[in-house]
């Protein structure tokens, strides 16, 4: 049974990286062609947003009431 639940897990990641791929390209789409911050700059920016957007996180934990 472990076998299925690393596919599961492949196909999730999978997924989360294409969504984050995805938000990451619609992000550069929305540029201001003449902003004087280097691309490169810019890449790392909207790289960091698309994964915060998109990207799942797990926690480990008791709920406190």
């Amino acid at each position: 049974m472990k076998p299925i639940l690393d596919v599961q897990e492949s196909v999730r990641r999978f997924n989360e990286d294409e969504a984050v791929w995805r938000r990451f390209e619609e992000r550069r789409g929305l540029r201001d062609p003449s902003s004087p911050v280097p691309e490169e700059v810019l890449d790392e920016i909207d790289w960091r947003e698309a994964e915060r957007e998109c990207r799942q996180t797990r926690c480990v934990g008791r709920p406190v009431v």
